[in-house]
Order: C-alpha cells, then structure tokens, then sequence
C-alpha cells in the first residue's frame, strides 16, 4: 500500500516520520496485542497433549485431571500480574510473562522426552501452573492495555483480542505441523518458545496512549473483524482437509504460510486508519477545518464537604460509588454484583472448561473413531473463537442499540451449555459433534462478557487487577466440576469395569473407563450447576437493567473530544513546527 503526493502530506522528506507514527501509534499497538494473543493460547491446548503426559509418566485420569486444574489455576491466577501492571508499564509483565512460558513448558517437554528423571506429580503440577501463569502476564499486558486505549469500543476490543486467544490454539497446531511433523512432543517445545519469542518481538509498542476517539474507530474495529473471520474460516477449511487427506511436509509448508499472511493482514487497516490520522493534523496545521472551540463546564469545589471528617478506608468499602463509576479493588470485591458475576461464572466456566480440557477422553470412552476424535478437538479452536468474536460484536450492538443488560447474555450463554452437558451425558447418538459446538462456543463467549462486564460496572481505573480477579472463577470451577466431580466418577466407573472383568491394575498404569457410564453422572451434575449459576446470573440482570439503558460510553466520547481539542489548541499556538516535532 502506497500513499504518495503532497496532498496526503507524504512526501518522500515525511515517509521516515510517517513510519515512526505507525509503528508508535494505538492501531500498531493493536496489531502487535492480536499477534501476542494468537500464540498465547497453549492452555487451550491441553487435549492434544494430554494423551502424551498420560501415556509417557503413568497417570490415571484423576491425576491428569489435577494437572489441568493446575494448568487452569494458573492460566486464570493474574491478580499479581494485575497489581505490577497498576503501578508499571506493561513491557514489565510481558517480559514476566515470556519468562514464565518459556520455562514452565520447557520443563513439560524436558519431562516427556525423558531428558530429566521422571518428576513428581507436583513437580509436574508446578511446570504447567507457572507455564500456563504466563498467560495471565500476556493478557493483562496486552488485552487490558488495548481495552484501556480504545474504552469507547471495548467490547468489540476484547471480543477480537479474545477471539486471536482462541484460534491460537489452531494457529500453533498449523506452525508445528509445519515445523515438527506429526510429533505431539516437539509441539510442547514449540508452545515454549514461540510465544516467548513473539512477545519479545513486540515488546516495544505495547503501551498506553491517551485515548482520542476518532468516528471511524468502529470501522476500523469492524475491517480487523472481517480479515479475522476470513482466517477463521481458512483454518477450519484446512484443519478439515487434513483430517481427510495426508499432506506432505511441502502442502503442511504452503497451509502455514497462507495463514501467516493472513494473520498478518491487519497491518493494511493500521496504515489506512494512521494515514487517516496523519492526513487530518496536516489539514490542522495547514489551517484547514479548525477545531471548534469546546465550551468545558466546570464546578466549583463544595468548601464545605471538604471541612467534614474523612470517612475511613473501612467505611469506604461499603460506600462505592455508582455502578459504572471507578470503584477500588475492594470496593469491587465486596460488592454483590461481583459476587453475583463470580458465582454464576464458577457455574458457567467450570463446566464448560471440564469438556475442553476432556474433549479427547470423552470421545474416547463414548466409542468414537480417533479420526473424528482429532478432527472435533481441532476444531474446537474455531468454536472458541466463535463465541468471542460473536458475543464480542454481537453483545456491543445489542447494548448501543437495543440498551439490552450485558449480564442477559450470559444467562442465555449459560442455559445454551447446558444443551451440550445434557447431550454428552445421555450419550445422544453423534451428540458429541453438537455438544463440541455448542460448548466450544459458549466457553469462548463466556470470556468477552465476563470481562467487559467488570469494565462497564467498576470502572477502568483498576481494570487491570479486577481483570485478573474475574479470571479467577475458572479454576475454582475447574477444580469443583472437572477434578472433584467428572475426574472422580469417571476413575471410579473405570475401577468398577477392571473388577468386573476380573482385572486390577499396576502401578502406574494409566486408567480408562469405556461406555455411557464413565461421565453420564458427572455431566448431569455438571447441568445442574450450570442452570443454578444461569438463575443466579438473573440477579444481576435484574440489578443493572436501569444502568445498562443509560449510554455507558457517554463520559468516554467526551474525554475523548476534550483530549483532541485540547491537542489541537496546543498545535495552533505552537505553530506548524511544533506540530510536525510532536
């Protein structure tokens, strides 16, 4: 893409000035959060590992199990990465972040390639806990940041950053393909190094900016959305071919390089929307539609409020301010809509979580060929990122428009998972196909309304910690229905079928339980738990209904122009000059 020509103000004297914008500017920042999110996603990736944790070191599943509440503990346990990111820029958690990745997956892949004696089981636990932590470093680093710096439109923000976290899971599978072969072991060894190194990479231009809303931020948002999509689509095309047709290392080659132009695409909308930005300070500068002056009210401080006793930090826990306005994190943490929200997501995400991480096994104990059990944990990536990208869009449209109660969306999602619950545990003949969709999708549109709630009810001022308190309902869930309850029946049914057929099982011995049975009542609880969290979920709704037919993001559009007034001002008395230095 090339601009040329005076009018555009992109003489050749200017291209080095026109770079150094792009590459400092919000919509570079963007671009370089979706690529750090499109290979941060190795938590999703648990099921195509799994199967080689549990072969190579002896597990049973309820051990296998326990690494993947530690692998969720971690991936949700941010509230540290939260605090450092309140009082630091964010070049320091992803820097913590890469750090974390890279040694706790190459520990993983140093154990089941037998390069160290085999390690404990808390050995292993404490490897996949800090390897999955990173992620909470990345996300806080990158998601939050561009939520900060586009507060106006965050729920598509975080739909899209989302939605690269959930195909990365895809994107990774295509680049080891490409890379390794077909060998699940080096695929740990790639999750190690590639996101450490992408982080690395863009380290840089991950900042905050000062947020000035220009009209067409929504269009710009809407084009990354459309080029997303078509990535989508072109991963879930070839995932599919290649579970029908073996390809060459040179085809795996061709695949993988379609989509990394494709996944780099985005960088055509960072230079439209910058050129865009560029061309509208020349037109200042040269006089051209001046900013009209902004009348800004202000009121004078209540002298005598100022004179009355300070009311405690205690006190203050339980005074917050309005829904909507900046709360403290513990004004946050003891009000009933988070406690309301944290519940009904342990409901939501703890099942949800618990066929993601079993996808493979479930499969396998229900009697489907391996062929359609590769395909559907595959494409369970594409699902993921379907429920982000769609509650992300679809969610900010239904507010703006319909002045809907985002919590009404999660209590929809909730009652559509149940759906998927019920169709694996009475083992509904070619269910699974379904119920993989359908929690795929739900557990990817979980993530965007959990987080964009916390933003419109607390407030941005701690968005970075509430964030990562949020996140924190995934494991609790994850430990109660995937480890507690599907870990235990399943292991227990599995015993039952070695004593009826007259077998007992060695020490380290892997365990597998085979029919309907193995997770029939694990799954019947778990739709139990998840309608209870859909009802509890109402409540909520029913709290913020007035708050939600306000407009929301009405204080940010005035921060906003005020911002860019205020900007230009100062480019007019300063002169041209100055304009072009800054």
């Amino acid at each position: 893409m090339v601009f040329s020509g005076q009018h555009d103000g992109l003489g050749s004297g200017n291209n080095k000035v026109f770079t150094f914008q792009v590459l400092t500017g919000r919509w570079f920042m963007v671009f370089s959060s979706f690529m750090i999110m499109s290979v941060s996603g190795a938590s999703y990736m648990f099921a195509l590992y799994s199967r080689e944790i549990k072969s190579v070191l002896g597990y049973d599943q309820s051990t296998l199990n326990l690494l993947s509440f530690f692998k969720d503990l971690g991936s949700n346990i941010g509230i540290l990465s939260g605090l450092i990111n309140e009082v630091t820029p964010p070049f320091v958690v992803l820097t913590i972040g890469g750090v974390l990745n890279f040694f706790g997956y190459f520990m993983i892949w140093l154990a089941v390639t037998k390069k160290i004696p085999k390690p404990q089981v808390w050995n292993m636990c404490l490897y996949i806990f800090i390897g999955a932590n990173s992620h909470c470093s990345t996300n806080t680093g990158a998601l939050v940041t561009s939520v900060k710096n586009f507060p106006g439109s965050r729920g598509i923000v975080l739909g899209l950053l989302s939605g690269y976290l959930g195909l990365s899971a895809a994107i990774i599978t295509q680049l080891y393909y490409a890379f390794y072969g077909n060998d699940s072991k080096s695929l740990i060894l790639l999750m190690a190094w590639l996101p450490t190194a992408i982080t690395f990479v863009f380290l840089p231009v991950i900042r905050h900016h000062r947020s000035i809303s220009q009209p067409n931020d929504s269009k710009a948002f809407y084009n990354f959305l459309y080029l997303t999509l078509v990535l989508a689509g072109f991963l879930m095309i070839v995932i599919i071919v290649q579970k029908c047709v073996t390809f060459t290392q040179s085809e795996y080659y061709v695949t993988t390089s379609v989509m990394l132009l494709l996944l780099v695409l985005p960088l055509a909308v960072v230079i439209v929307e910058e050129h865009k930005i560029w061309k509208r300070k020349q037109d200042n500068i040269n006089g051209q539609d001046p900013p009209k002056p902004l009348n800004i009210t202000t009121e004078k401080p209540n002298l005598v409020k100022s004179t009355q006793k300070q009311v405690s930090w205690k006190e203050n826990i339980f005074r917050p301010p309005g829904t909507g306005e900046d709360h403290t994190i513990l004004q946050a943490l003891f009000s009933l809509e988070m406690v309301i929200l944290f519940l009904a997501t342990i409901c939501g995400l703890g099942g949800t979580q618990t066929v993601v991480n079993n996808l493979a096994q479930i499969g396998t104990s229900l009697g489907y060929p391996p062929h359609s059990i590769t395909t559907f944990v595959s494409l369970m990536a594409i699902w993921i990122y379907l429920g982000k990208i769609v509650q992300g869009v679809v969610s900010e449209i239904i507010i703006t428009k319909f002045k809907v109660p985002r919590p009404l969306m999660l209590t929809l999602i909730l009652l559509l998972s149940c759906v998927g619950h019920l169709l694996i545990a009475f083992n509904v003949p070619n269910g699974l196909y379904v119920a993989s969709v359908i929690i795929g999708f739900c557990f990817g549109a979980n993530w965007p309304l959990l987080f964009s709630i916390i933003s419109e009810l607390f407030g941005l001022k701690y968005y970075s910690t509430l964030y990562n308190v949020g996140s924190v309902a995934s494991p609790i869930g994850s430990y109660l229905l995937n480890v507690r309850v599907a870990g235990h029946l399943y292991d227990k049914e599995a015993r039952r079928q070695m004593t009826a057929l007259g077998l007992k099982r060695k020490p380290g011995e892997e365990l597998n339980c085979n029919g309907g049975e193995c997770y029939k009542m694990a799954f019947i609880i778990i739709s139990a738990v998840t309608l209870f969290g859909a009802l509890v979920s109402l409540i909520l709704v029913l709290r913020t209904r007035e708050f939600y037919r306000n407009d929301i993001y009405k204080k940010f559009r005035v921060e906003a122009t005020t911002a860019e007034t205020e900007m230009a001002v100062t480019h007019n008395r300063n002169g041209p000059s100055a304009a072009n230095e800054s």
